[in-house]
């Protein structure tokens, strides 16, 4: 595999080198940026193939494919004065900057593709979205769990308006453990059975024979306590309300 470097070593970024390394027969050669600084070096001392850069161009210079996964908002100092060789390819994986706005930022003619990796990438388990298809690119996130290209970026930022919904996720798990412990259950003994209870539903999503509204109606039995939850909070106001949010924030994205 060609040589992959990393700007910008938060979450995303650890989460790319440890897939791509943890257990691989032969893991590529992975060049870092010191941005996140403990993160690189950690990430460097636990892998052979993984070097720390003195710069942002150091990064440049000595990878194939560049990944860039600093914040959108602090692309413009991270990146200032790069020089990115038109033969380069660049994987965009900043929330809300499109290719476009990149390329002006890097004044380069290099390929450019979008990705919305997602920290389970460290496990080889989870699909990444890129616009536009590049060969290179799927190939390299096919390693990671797969690859879900699309055609524009107009398609690309509903899957990432999508991705938007995952704290909401976690946020409602964590109210459903407060819940328990205000009716006098241990809070860790709630979060435990909690965290079992979706744990289960997670691997039944990996029933790909059954529609999402199919596995729903599985779980649930005519007027039984599911059916009373879903009937009674999750109201077709309450789904409305869950688009219109939705609807919101790829608004937003497609405006950026």
């Amino acid at each position: 595999m060609r040589s992959i470097g990393i700007i910008g070593v938060g979450e995303i970024g650890r989460a790319i080198t440890e897939g791509l390394c943890d257990g691989a027969e032969r893991p590529p050669e992975v060049l870092l940026s010191p941005r996140g600084a403990r993160t690189a070096a950690e990430l460097a001392e636990r892998y052979e193939t993984v070097r720390v850069c003195t710069g942002n161009q150091a990064v440049v210079d000595r990878s194939d494919i560049v990944i860039i996964a600093v914040r959108g908002q602090d692309r413009h100092d991270a990146l200032a004065g790069l020089t990115v060789d038109g033969g380069k390819i660049v994987i965009n994986v900043m929330a809300g900057v499109g290719n476009d706005d990149l390329r002006r930022t890097l004044g380069t003619g290099a390929a450019l593709v979008r990705a919305i990796p997602l920290p389970a990438v460290r496990e080889r388990r989870s699909v990444t979205v890129t616009c536009p298809s590049h060969p290179v690119v799927d190939a390299l996130f096919e390693r990671l769990g797969g690859a879900l290209p699309v055609e524009d970026e107009a398609s690309f930022n509903v899957f990432s308006a999508l991705t938007g919904t995952l704290t909401t996720h976690y946020s409602y798990l964590a109210a459903l453990t407060s819940w328990a412990a205000g009716h006098g259950i241990a809070p860790g003994a709630a979060d435990a059975y909690v965290r079992s209870l979706f744990q289960g539903v997670g691997r039944s999503l990996g029933d790909e024979t059954r529609t999402l509204h199919r596995l729903a109606a599985d779980h649930e039995t005519p007027k039984g306590n599911n059916e009373r939850i879903r009937t009674t909070w999750f109201t077709p106001a309450n789904s409305e309300a869950l688009g219109r949010a939705l609807d919101d924030l790829l608004t937003v994205l497609d405006g950026q």
